[in-house]
Protein backbone atom coordinates (compact mmCIF):
# COMPACT_ATOMS: atom_id res chain seq x y z
CA UNK A 1 0.00 0.00 0.00
CA UNK A 2 1.39 3.42 -0.92
CA UNK A 3 1.80 6.20 1.59
CA UNK A 4 -1.22 8.02 0.17
CA UNK A 5 -3.44 4.95 0.48
CA UNK A 6 -2.16 4.33 3.98
CA UNK A 7 -3.04 7.90 4.95
CA UNK A 8 -6.51 7.47 3.50
CA UNK A 9 -6.93 4.20 5.38
CA UNK A 10 -5.91 5.86 8.66
CA UNK A 11 -8.69 8.42 8.17
CA UNK A 12 -11.21 5.56 8.18
CA UNK A 13 -9.88 3.86 11.32
CA UNK A 14 -11.47 4.07 14.77
CA UNK A 15 -10.54 7.18 16.71
CA UNK A 16 -7.01 7.23 18.14
CA UNK A 17 -5.70 4.39 15.96
CA UNK A 18 -2.87 4.88 13.46
CA UNK A 19 -1.28 2.30 11.19
CA UNK A 20 2.38 2.75 10.23
CA UNK A 21 2.75 -0.30 7.99
CA UNK A 22 1.45 -1.46 4.64
CA UNK A 23 -1.79 -3.42 4.68
CA UNK A 24 -2.60 -5.89 1.91
CA UNK A 25 -6.12 -7.03 1.08
CA UNK A 26 -5.56 -10.26 3.06
CA UNK A 27 -4.21 -8.36 6.03
CA UNK A 28 -7.15 -5.96 5.94
CA UNK A 29 -9.35 -8.96 6.78
CA UNK A 30 -7.40 -9.18 10.05
CA UNK A 31 -7.09 -5.46 10.79
CA UNK A 32 -10.82 -4.77 10.62
CA UNK A 33 -12.25 -1.72 12.40
CA UNK A 34 -13.88 -3.97 15.01
CA UNK A 35 -10.66 -5.90 15.62
CA UNK A 36 -8.71 -2.66 15.96
CA UNK A 37 -11.29 -1.28 18.38
CA UNK A 38 -10.83 -4.44 20.45
CA UNK A 39 -7.07 -3.91 20.49
CA UNK A 40 -7.58 -0.29 21.51
CA UNK A 41 -9.78 -1.41 24.40
CA UNK A 42 -7.05 -3.73 25.68
CA UNK A 43 -4.32 -1.13 25.24
CA UNK A 44 -6.22 1.63 27.02
CA UNK A 45 -7.12 -0.62 29.91
CA UNK A 46 -3.78 -2.34 30.49
CA UNK A 47 -0.86 -0.34 29.09
CA UNK A 48 -0.31 1.59 32.32
CA UNK A 49 -0.01 -1.61 34.35
CA UNK A 50 2.19 -3.26 31.73
CA UNK A 51 4.54 -0.31 31.81
CA UNK A 52 4.60 -0.36 35.62
CA UNK A 53 5.57 -4.02 35.64
CA UNK A 54 8.39 -3.41 33.18
CA UNK A 55 9.74 -0.77 35.56
CA UNK A 56 9.38 -3.30 38.39
CA UNK A 57 11.66 -5.65 36.44
CA UNK A 58 14.30 -2.89 36.40
CA UNK A 59 13.94 -2.36 40.14
CA UNK A 60 14.34 -6.06 40.89
CA UNK A 61 17.42 -6.21 38.64
CA UNK A 62 18.96 -3.37 40.63
CA UNK A 63 18.41 -5.41 43.80
CA UNK A 64 20.03 -8.45 42.18
CA UNK A 65 22.98 -6.33 41.07
CA UNK A 66 23.35 -5.18 44.69
CA UNK A 67 23.66 -8.79 45.88
CA UNK A 68 20.09 -9.83 46.72
CA UNK A 69 19.23 -13.46 45.96
CA UNK A 70 15.66 -14.60 45.24
CA UNK A 71 13.71 -16.89 47.53
CA UNK A 72 10.15 -18.16 47.81
CA UNK A 73 8.20 -14.99 48.81
CA UNK A 74 7.31 -14.84 52.49
CA UNK A 75 4.27 -12.67 51.75
CA UNK A 76 2.63 -15.42 49.69
CA UNK A 77 3.34 -18.33 52.05
CA UNK A 78 -0.40 -18.79 52.67
CA UNK A 79 -1.03 -19.37 48.97
CA UNK A 80 1.66 -22.05 48.86
CA UNK A 81 0.36 -23.73 52.01
CA UNK A 82 -3.37 -23.69 51.17
CA UNK A 83 -5.27 -26.43 49.35
CA UNK A 84 -6.67 -25.15 46.08
CA UNK A 85 -6.70 -26.25 42.46
CA UNK A 86 -6.92 -24.61 39.06
CA UNK A 87 -10.14 -24.83 37.05
CA UNK A 88 -10.81 -28.11 35.18
CA UNK A 89 -8.76 -28.71 32.04
CA UNK A 90 -10.71 -28.85 28.75
CA UNK A 91 -10.90 -32.29 27.15
CA UNK A 92 -8.70 -31.47 24.17
CA UNK A 93 -5.91 -30.16 26.43
CA UNK A 94 -5.73 -33.15 28.77
CA UNK A 95 -3.46 -35.18 26.46
CA UNK A 96 -0.34 -33.19 25.61
CA UNK A 97 2.23 -35.95 25.39
CA UNK A 98 4.04 -34.44 22.40
CA UNK A 99 3.94 -30.80 21.35
CA UNK A 100 5.60 -29.39 18.25
CA UNK A 101 6.64 -25.76 18.14
CA UNK A 102 7.42 -23.49 15.22
CA UNK A 103 6.74 -20.23 13.42
CA UNK A 104 3.42 -19.21 11.90
CA UNK A 105 4.34 -19.33 8.21
CA UNK A 106 1.75 -21.12 6.09
CA UNK A 107 3.61 -24.29 5.14
CA UNK A 108 4.90 -24.79 8.69
CA UNK A 109 1.43 -24.43 10.17
CA UNK A 110 0.02 -27.11 7.88
CA UNK A 111 2.91 -29.52 8.40
CA UNK A 112 2.89 -29.01 12.16
CA UNK A 113 -0.84 -29.57 12.50
CA UNK A 114 -0.47 -32.74 10.40
CA UNK A 115 2.65 -33.97 12.25
CA UNK A 116 0.97 -36.38 14.64
CA UNK A 117 1.76 -34.18 17.64
CA UNK A 118 -0.96 -33.66 20.23
CA UNK A 119 -0.56 -29.90 20.06
CA UNK A 120 1.17 -27.31 17.91
CA UNK A 121 2.41 -24.11 19.47
CA UNK A 122 2.22 -21.51 16.69
CA UNK A 123 4.87 -19.05 17.75
CA UNK A 124 4.72 -15.30 17.19
CA UNK A 125 7.59 -14.99 19.66
CA UNK A 126 11.04 -16.66 19.75
CA UNK A 127 10.59 -18.71 16.56
CA UNK A 128 9.51 -15.71 14.49
CA UNK A 129 11.19 -12.62 13.16
CA UNK A 130 8.50 -9.99 13.91
CA UNK A 131 8.30 -8.24 10.58
CA UNK A 132 4.96 -6.49 10.08
CA UNK A 133 4.17 -8.73 7.13
CA UNK A 134 5.03 -11.91 9.05
CA UNK A 135 2.95 -11.00 12.09
CA UNK A 136 -0.13 -10.24 9.98
CA UNK A 137 0.34 -13.21 7.64
CA UNK A 138 0.68 -15.42 10.69
CA UNK A 139 -2.72 -14.26 11.88
CA UNK A 140 -4.19 -15.02 8.43
CA UNK A 141 -2.61 -18.48 8.49
CA UNK A 142 -3.95 -19.34 11.94
CA UNK A 143 -7.42 -18.06 11.06
CA UNK A 144 -7.44 -20.26 7.96
CA UNK A 145 -6.16 -23.21 10.00
CA UNK A 146 -8.99 -22.76 12.49
CA UNK A 147 -11.46 -22.61 9.59
CA UNK A 148 -9.84 -25.76 8.08
CA UNK A 149 -9.45 -23.90 4.77
CA UNK A 150 -5.69 -23.44 4.91
CA UNK A 151 -3.91 -24.40 1.68
CA UNK A 152 -0.37 -23.93 0.37
CA UNK A 153 1.24 -24.69 -2.98
CA UNK A 154 5.03 -24.82 -3.13
CA UNK A 155 5.98 -22.80 -6.21
CA UNK A 156 9.29 -24.65 -6.57
CA UNK A 157 8.00 -28.22 -6.37
CA UNK A 158 4.34 -27.78 -7.29
CA UNK A 159 3.40 -29.79 -4.21
CA UNK A 160 0.11 -28.95 -2.50
CA UNK A 161 -0.28 -28.87 1.28
CA UNK A 162 -3.68 -29.22 2.96
CA UNK A 163 -4.90 -29.92 6.46
CA UNK A 164 -5.47 -33.53 7.46
CA UNK A 165 -8.52 -34.97 9.17
CA UNK A 166 -7.06 -35.05 12.70
CA UNK A 167 -4.92 -31.95 13.22
CA UNK A 168 -3.08 -31.15 16.42
CA UNK A 169 -4.63 -28.82 18.96
CA UNK A 170 -3.64 -25.26 18.09
CA UNK A 171 -2.03 -23.08 20.76
CA UNK A 172 -0.78 -19.58 19.94
CA UNK A 173 2.16 -17.91 21.65
CA UNK A 174 2.07 -14.10 21.61
CA UNK A 175 5.18 -12.04 22.10
CA UNK A 176 6.35 -11.12 25.60
CA UNK A 177 5.31 -8.18 27.75
CA UNK A 178 8.60 -6.37 27.06
CA UNK A 179 8.03 -5.99 23.30
CA UNK A 180 6.10 -3.35 21.37
CA UNK A 181 4.43 -3.45 17.95
CA UNK A 182 5.57 -0.21 16.40
CA UNK A 183 3.35 -0.45 13.32
CA UNK A 184 0.16 0.16 15.29
CA UNK A 185 -0.24 3.26 17.43
CA UNK A 186 -3.10 3.80 19.84
CA UNK A 187 -3.45 7.36 21.11
CA UNK A 188 0.07 7.96 19.82
CA UNK A 189 1.64 4.99 21.65
CA UNK A 190 2.84 1.71 20.14
CA UNK A 191 0.67 -1.16 21.32
CA UNK A 192 2.12 -3.97 23.41
CA UNK A 193 3.14 -6.77 21.04
CA UNK A 194 1.66 -9.25 23.49
CA UNK A 195 -1.75 -7.58 23.34
CA UNK A 196 -1.51 -7.22 19.56
CA UNK A 197 -0.83 -10.93 18.98
CA UNK A 198 -3.23 -12.16 21.64
CA UNK A 199 -5.97 -9.72 20.75
CA UNK A 200 -6.10 -10.43 17.02
CA UNK A 201 -6.01 -14.21 17.45
CA UNK A 202 -8.65 -14.20 20.18
CA UNK A 203 -10.93 -11.74 18.40
CA UNK A 204 -11.01 -13.65 15.12
CA UNK A 205 -10.92 -17.24 16.37
CA UNK A 206 -12.39 -17.65 19.85
CA UNK A 207 -15.98 -18.27 18.78
CA UNK A 208 -14.93 -20.38 15.79
CA UNK A 209 -12.83 -22.62 18.03
CA UNK A 210 -15.63 -23.05 20.57
CA UNK A 211 -17.99 -24.21 17.83
CA UNK A 212 -15.44 -26.92 17.02
CA UNK A 213 -15.27 -28.14 20.61
CA UNK A 214 -11.93 -26.45 21.28
CA UNK A 215 -11.14 -22.95 22.48
CA UNK A 216 -8.76 -19.97 22.43
CA UNK A 217 -5.57 -21.43 23.88
CA UNK A 218 -2.33 -19.56 24.53
CA UNK A 219 1.25 -20.03 25.67
CA UNK A 220 2.48 -17.11 27.78
CA UNK A 221 6.23 -16.37 27.58
CA UNK A 222 8.85 -14.65 29.72
CA UNK A 223 6.75 -14.09 32.88
CA UNK A 224 8.90 -13.16 35.88
CA UNK A 225 6.39 -13.07 38.74
CA UNK A 226 2.79 -13.39 39.93
CA UNK A 227 2.05 -9.75 39.10
CA UNK A 228 2.69 -10.34 35.41
CA UNK A 229 0.48 -13.43 35.57
CA UNK A 230 -2.25 -11.39 37.24
CA UNK A 231 -2.05 -8.87 34.40
CA UNK A 232 -2.63 -11.63 31.86
CA UNK A 233 -5.56 -12.86 33.92
CA UNK A 234 -7.11 -9.40 33.88
CA UNK A 235 -6.58 -9.21 30.12
CA UNK A 236 -8.32 -12.57 29.69
CA UNK A 237 -11.33 -11.46 31.75
CA UNK A 238 -11.61 -8.18 29.84
CA UNK A 239 -11.40 -10.04 26.51
CA UNK A 240 -14.01 -12.57 27.59
CA UNK A 241 -16.38 -9.84 28.69
CA UNK A 242 -15.88 -7.84 25.48
CA UNK A 243 -16.36 -10.88 23.24
CA UNK A 244 -19.29 -12.38 25.13
CA UNK A 245 -17.35 -15.42 26.36
CA UNK A 246 -17.83 -17.16 29.68
CA UNK A 247 -15.17 -16.35 32.24
CA UNK A 248 -12.55 -19.10 32.05
CA UNK A 249 -13.04 -19.81 28.34
CA UNK A 250 -9.53 -18.65 27.48
CA UNK A 251 -6.93 -21.18 28.60
CA UNK A 252 -3.23 -20.59 29.07
CA UNK A 253 -0.02 -22.48 29.57
CA UNK A 254 2.72 -20.44 31.22
CA UNK A 255 6.34 -21.00 30.34
CA UNK A 256 8.54 -21.08 33.42
CA UNK A 257 11.54 -19.72 31.59
CA UNK A 258 12.92 -17.17 34.04
CA UNK A 259 14.72 -17.92 37.28
CA UNK A 260 12.45 -15.53 39.21
CA UNK A 261 9.28 -17.27 38.03
CA UNK A 262 10.62 -20.57 39.38
CA UNK A 263 10.19 -19.15 42.89
CA UNK A 264 6.55 -18.21 42.22
CA UNK A 265 5.03 -21.19 40.41
CA UNK A 266 2.24 -21.59 42.96
CA UNK A 267 1.52 -17.90 42.85
CA UNK A 268 1.43 -17.81 39.05
CA UNK A 269 -0.98 -20.74 38.99
CA UNK A 270 -3.13 -19.04 41.64
CA UNK A 271 -3.24 -15.70 39.81
CA UNK A 272 -4.43 -17.50 36.66
CA UNK A 273 -6.40 -20.27 38.37
CA UNK A 274 -9.57 -19.73 36.30
CA UNK A 275 -7.62 -19.80 33.04
CA UNK A 276 -4.43 -21.83 33.43
CA UNK A 277 -4.01 -25.49 32.51
CA UNK A 278 -0.24 -26.08 32.61
CA UNK A 279 3.28 -24.88 33.19
CA UNK A 280 6.10 -25.61 30.76
CA UNK A 281 9.83 -25.87 31.40
CA UNK A 282 11.25 -23.41 28.88
CA UNK A 283 14.82 -24.54 29.43
CA UNK A 284 16.74 -22.36 26.98
CA UNK A 285 15.27 -19.05 28.12
CA UNK A 286 15.66 -20.29 31.70
CA UNK A 287 19.41 -20.72 31.22
CA UNK A 288 19.57 -17.28 29.60
CA UNK A 289 17.63 -15.81 32.52
CA UNK A 290 20.06 -17.39 35.00
CA UNK A 291 22.97 -15.67 33.25
CA UNK A 292 21.12 -12.37 32.82
CA UNK A 293 19.78 -11.99 36.34
CA UNK A 294 23.12 -12.76 38.02
CA UNK A 295 25.24 -11.00 35.43
CA UNK A 296 26.91 -8.73 38.01
CA UNK A 297 28.35 -11.66 39.97
CA UNK A 298 31.83 -12.72 38.81
CA UNK A 299 31.52 -15.94 40.82
CA UNK A 300 28.43 -17.07 38.84
CA UNK A 301 29.99 -17.70 35.45
CA UNK A 302 28.50 -20.61 33.51
CA UNK A 303 30.43 -23.17 31.45
CA UNK A 304 29.81 -23.97 27.78
CA UNK A 305 26.13 -24.15 26.85
CA UNK A 306 26.54 -27.79 25.79
CA UNK A 307 27.52 -28.67 29.37
CA UNK A 308 24.48 -27.00 30.95
CA UNK A 309 22.09 -29.91 30.56
CA UNK A 310 18.85 -30.80 32.31
CA UNK A 311 20.76 -33.24 34.52
CA UNK A 312 22.63 -30.41 36.25
CA UNK A 313 21.34 -29.80 39.76
CA UNK A 314 19.73 -26.39 39.29
CA UNK A 315 17.86 -27.43 36.12
CA UNK A 316 16.78 -30.82 37.45
CA UNK A 317 15.53 -29.16 40.64
CA UNK A 318 13.49 -26.69 38.61
CA UNK A 319 12.02 -29.47 36.47
CA UNK A 320 11.02 -31.61 39.47
CA UNK A 321 9.57 -28.60 41.30
CA UNK A 322 7.46 -27.80 38.25
CA UNK A 323 5.99 -31.31 38.26
CA UNK A 324 5.30 -31.30 41.99
CA UNK A 325 3.73 -27.84 41.98
CA UNK A 326 1.56 -28.41 38.91
CA UNK A 327 0.20 -31.80 39.93
CA UNK A 328 -0.66 -30.62 43.42
CA UNK A 329 -2.79 -27.90 41.83
CA UNK A 330 -4.38 -30.03 39.08
CA UNK A 331 -2.31 -28.51 36.28
CA UNK A 332 -0.17 -30.29 33.71
CA UNK A 333 3.64 -30.08 33.68
CA UNK A 334 5.12 -29.99 30.18
CA UNK A 335 8.80 -30.80 29.66
CA UNK A 336 11.35 -28.84 27.71
CA UNK A 337 12.47 -28.47 24.13
CA UNK A 338 14.57 -31.01 22.27
CA UNK A 339 16.51 -28.77 19.90
CA UNK A 340 18.03 -31.61 17.86
CA UNK A 341 17.00 -32.08 14.24
CA UNK A 342 17.54 -35.02 11.86
CA UNK A 343 21.06 -35.18 10.44
CA UNK A 344 20.95 -36.14 6.79
CA UNK A 345 23.71 -38.12 5.10
CA UNK A 346 25.33 -39.12 8.41
CA UNK A 347 23.51 -42.13 9.91
CA UNK A 348 25.91 -42.41 12.85
CA UNK A 349 25.54 -38.77 13.88
CA UNK A 350 21.79 -38.95 13.34
CA UNK A 351 21.52 -42.03 15.57
CA UNK A 352 23.50 -40.27 18.29
CA UNK A 353 21.24 -37.20 18.08
CA UNK A 354 18.08 -39.31 18.31
CA UNK A 355 19.56 -41.18 21.28
CA UNK A 356 20.05 -37.87 23.09
CA UNK A 357 16.46 -36.89 22.39
CA UNK A 358 15.19 -40.27 23.57
CA UNK A 359 17.21 -40.10 26.81
CA UNK A 360 15.92 -36.60 27.51
CA UNK A 361 12.32 -37.71 27.02
CA UNK A 362 12.82 -40.86 29.10
CA UNK A 363 13.96 -38.67 32.01
CA UNK A 364 11.01 -36.32 31.65
CA UNK A 365 8.42 -39.09 31.44
CA UNK A 366 9.95 -41.04 34.32
CA UNK A 367 10.07 -37.94 36.51
CA UNK A 368 6.35 -37.30 35.97
CA UNK A 369 6.05 -34.79 33.17
CA UNK A 370 2.78 -34.98 31.22
CA UNK A 371 4.31 -34.18 27.86
CA UNK A 372 7.23 -32.60 26.09
CA UNK A 373 8.34 -30.30 23.27
CA UNK A 374 10.17 -31.06 20.03
CA UNK A 375 11.36 -28.63 17.37
CA UNK A 376 11.10 -30.84 14.28
CA UNK A 377 8.23 -33.02 12.96
CA UNK A 378 10.62 -35.99 12.54
CA UNK A 379 11.12 -36.06 16.31
CA UNK A 380 7.42 -36.40 17.09
CA UNK A 381 7.48 -40.24 16.76
CA UNK A 382 10.61 -40.46 18.94
CA UNK A 383 9.05 -38.50 21.79
CA UNK A 384 5.65 -40.16 21.34
CA UNK A 385 7.10 -43.66 21.66
CA UNK A 386 8.60 -42.74 25.02
CA UNK A 387 5.52 -41.05 26.46
CA UNK A 388 3.11 -43.66 25.07
CA UNK A 389 5.16 -46.36 26.77
CA UNK A 390 5.61 -44.51 30.07
CA UNK A 391 2.13 -43.06 30.54
CA UNK A 392 -0.88 -45.17 31.46
CA UNK A 393 -3.41 -42.48 30.56
CA UNK A 394 -3.60 -39.06 28.98
CA UNK A 395 -1.30 -37.53 31.59
CA UNK A 396 0.45 -38.12 34.92
CA UNK A 397 -1.57 -35.82 37.19
CA UNK A 398 -1.68 -38.60 39.76
CA UNK A 399 2.12 -38.51 40.10
CA UNK A 400 2.36 -36.00 42.94
CA UNK A 401 6.11 -36.24 43.61
CA UNK A 402 5.69 -35.56 47.31
CA UNK A 403 9.21 -36.92 47.70
CA UNK A 404 10.62 -33.82 46.00
CA UNK A 405 11.89 -31.13 48.35
CA UNK A 406 13.37 -28.10 46.60
CA UNK A 407 14.75 -25.11 48.48
CA UNK A 408 16.18 -21.85 47.16
CA UNK A 409 19.77 -23.09 47.11
CA UNK A 410 18.77 -25.97 44.83
CA UNK A 411 17.53 -23.51 42.21
CA UNK A 412 20.63 -21.35 42.63
CA UNK A 413 23.34 -24.02 42.49
CA UNK A 414 25.87 -23.02 39.87
CA UNK A 415 26.52 -25.71 37.25
CA UNK A 416 30.13 -26.85 37.07
CA UNK A 417 32.11 -27.32 33.88
CA UNK A 418 34.64 -25.76 31.56
CA UNK A 419 34.78 -22.96 29.03
CA UNK A 420 36.37 -24.10 25.79
CA UNK A 421 37.56 -22.41 22.64
CA UNK A 422 34.98 -24.47 20.77
CA UNK A 423 32.27 -23.12 23.07
CA UNK A 424 33.42 -19.54 22.52
CA UNK A 425 33.56 -20.00 18.75
CA UNK A 426 30.16 -21.70 18.65
CA UNK A 427 28.52 -18.88 20.59
CA UNK A 428 29.97 -16.23 18.27
CA UNK A 429 29.21 -18.17 15.09
CA UNK A 430 25.67 -19.16 16.02
CA UNK A 431 24.89 -15.75 17.51
CA UNK A 432 25.91 -13.86 14.37
CA UNK A 433 24.33 -16.38 11.99
CA UNK A 434 21.04 -16.40 13.86
CA UNK A 435 20.89 -12.61 13.97
CA UNK A 436 21.60 -12.50 10.23
CA UNK A 437 18.68 -14.80 9.50
CA UNK A 438 16.46 -12.94 12.00
CA UNK A 439 17.17 -9.58 10.39
CA UNK A 440 16.42 -11.18 7.00
CA UNK A 441 13.00 -12.27 8.31
CA UNK A 442 13.54 -15.84 9.59
CA UNK A 443 13.24 -16.52 13.31
CA UNK A 444 13.70 -20.29 13.51
CA UNK A 445 16.89 -21.58 11.89
CA UNK A 446 18.54 -25.03 11.68
CA UNK A 447 22.23 -24.45 12.38
CA UNK A 448 24.82 -27.19 12.85
CA UNK A 449 22.24 -29.88 13.59
CA UNK A 450 20.28 -27.86 16.14
CA UNK A 451 17.14 -25.74 15.74
CA UNK A 452 18.09 -22.29 16.95
CA UNK A 453 15.66 -19.57 17.95
CA UNK A 454 15.87 -16.31 19.86
CA UNK A 455 16.24 -18.12 23.19
CA UNK A 456 19.32 -20.06 22.18
CA UNK A 457 20.79 -16.99 20.50
CA UNK A 458 20.30 -15.14 23.79
CA UNK A 459 22.45 -17.75 25.54
CA UNK A 460 25.17 -17.29 22.92
CA UNK A 461 25.51 -13.56 23.36
CA UNK A 462 24.93 -13.62 27.14
CA UNK A 463 27.69 -16.17 27.69
CA UNK A 464 30.21 -14.21 25.63
CA UNK A 465 29.28 -11.02 27.54
CA UNK A 466 29.65 -12.82 30.86
CA UNK A 467 32.99 -14.41 29.97
CA UNK A 468 34.41 -11.12 28.68
CA UNK A 469 33.24 -8.92 31.53
CA UNK A 470 34.28 -11.25 34.34
CA UNK A 471 37.65 -12.25 32.92
CA UNK A 472 36.86 -15.94 32.49
CA UNK A 473 39.53 -18.33 31.28
CA UNK A 474 39.40 -21.07 28.69
CA UNK A 475 40.19 -24.58 29.84
CA UNK A 476 43.68 -24.18 28.35
CA UNK A 477 44.35 -21.20 30.63
CA UNK A 478 43.91 -18.34 28.14
CA UNK A 479 42.10 -15.24 29.38
CA UNK A 480 38.96 -14.29 27.48
CA UNK A 481 39.73 -10.63 26.89
CA UNK A 482 39.06 -8.16 24.12
CA UNK A 483 42.14 -9.25 22.17
CA UNK A 484 41.13 -12.91 22.14
CA UNK A 485 37.51 -12.04 21.39
CA UNK A 486 38.44 -9.83 18.44
CA UNK A 487 40.74 -12.50 17.00
CA UNK A 488 38.08 -15.20 17.24
CA UNK A 489 35.39 -12.79 16.02
CA UNK A 490 37.28 -12.01 12.81
CA UNK A 491 37.85 -15.69 12.12
CA UNK A 492 34.23 -16.59 12.77
CA UNK A 493 32.96 -13.76 10.56
CA UNK A 494 34.85 -15.39 7.70
CA UNK A 495 33.32 -18.76 8.62
CA UNK A 496 29.82 -17.26 8.68
CA UNK A 497 30.30 -15.54 5.32
CA UNK A 498 31.44 -18.81 3.77
CA UNK A 499 28.51 -20.65 5.35
CA UNK A 500 26.09 -18.20 3.75
CA UNK A 501 27.91 -18.32 0.40
CA UNK A 502 27.58 -22.09 0.24
CA UNK A 503 23.83 -21.79 0.81
CA UNK A 504 23.26 -19.00 -1.70
CA UNK A 505 22.23 -19.51 -5.33
CA UNK A 506 25.37 -19.74 -7.49
CA UNK A 507 27.47 -18.99 -4.43
CA UNK A 508 26.42 -15.34 -4.46
CA UNK A 509 25.78 -14.17 -0.91
CA UNK A 510 25.45 -10.49 -1.78
CA UNK A 511 21.80 -10.55 -0.70
CA UNK A 512 23.02 -11.34 2.81
CA UNK A 513 25.43 -8.45 3.00
CA UNK A 514 23.18 -5.91 4.74
CA UNK A 515 21.69 -8.23 7.40
CA UNK A 516 25.11 -9.84 7.96
CA UNK A 517 26.82 -6.48 8.48
CA UNK A 518 24.04 -5.42 10.83
CA UNK A 519 24.24 -8.72 12.72
CA UNK A 520 28.01 -8.48 13.19
CA UNK A 521 27.78 -4.90 14.44
CA UNK A 522 24.88 -5.71 16.78
CA UNK A 523 26.44 -8.88 18.20
CA UNK A 524 29.74 -7.14 18.88
CA UNK A 525 27.95 -4.25 20.57
CA UNK A 526 25.81 -6.58 22.68
CA UNK A 527 28.77 -8.53 24.05
CA UNK A 528 31.27 -5.68 24.53
CA UNK A 529 29.09 -2.93 26.01
CA UNK A 530 29.27 -2.55 29.77
CA UNK A 531 25.48 -2.31 29.81
CA UNK A 532 23.81 -5.70 29.41
CA UNK A 533 20.84 -5.44 27.03
CA UNK A 534 17.81 -7.15 28.58
CA UNK A 535 16.77 -8.81 25.30
CA UNK A 536 18.66 -8.86 22.01
CA UNK A 537 15.32 -8.57 20.21
CA UNK A 538 14.88 -5.02 21.53
CA UNK A 539 17.72 -3.40 19.54
CA UNK A 540 17.35 -6.00 16.77
CA UNK A 541 13.71 -4.98 16.28
CA UNK A 542 14.77 -1.40 15.65
CA UNK A 543 17.11 -2.63 12.92
CA UNK A 544 14.38 -4.89 11.54
CA UNK A 545 11.99 -1.96 11.20
CA UNK A 546 14.68 0.08 9.42
CA UNK A 547 15.57 -2.78 7.06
Amino acid sequence: MTGTLLAQTNQLLPQGITLRGDVSAAHAEILTPDALSFLALLHRQFETERSRLMHLRDTIQQQLDAGWLPDFPAETAEIRAADWKVAPIPQDLQDRRVELTGPTDRKMVINALNSGANAFMADFEDASSPTWEAMLSGQVNLRDAVDRTIFYRDSKTGKDYTLGSNPAVLIARPRGWHLLEQHLLIDGQPISAALFDFGLYCFHNAHRLLLQGSGPYFYLPKLENRHEAALWNAVFVAAEEALGLSIGTIKATVLIETILAAFEMDEILYALRDHIVALNCGRWDYIFSFIKKFRSRPDWVLPDRQQVTMTTHFLRSYSLLTIKTCHRRGALAIGGMAAQIPIKNDPEANAAALARVRADKEREAQDGHDGTWVAHPALVPVAREVFDRRLYGFNQLSVLREDVQVVATDLLTLPQGTITETGLRTNIRVGILYLTYWLAGTGCVPLFNLMEDAATAEICRAQVWQWLHHGAHLDDGRLIDQALFQTVLMEEIATVAEYLRQRSPNGDNSSWRTPLDQAIHLFERLVTNDHFEEFLTLPAYQLLVQL
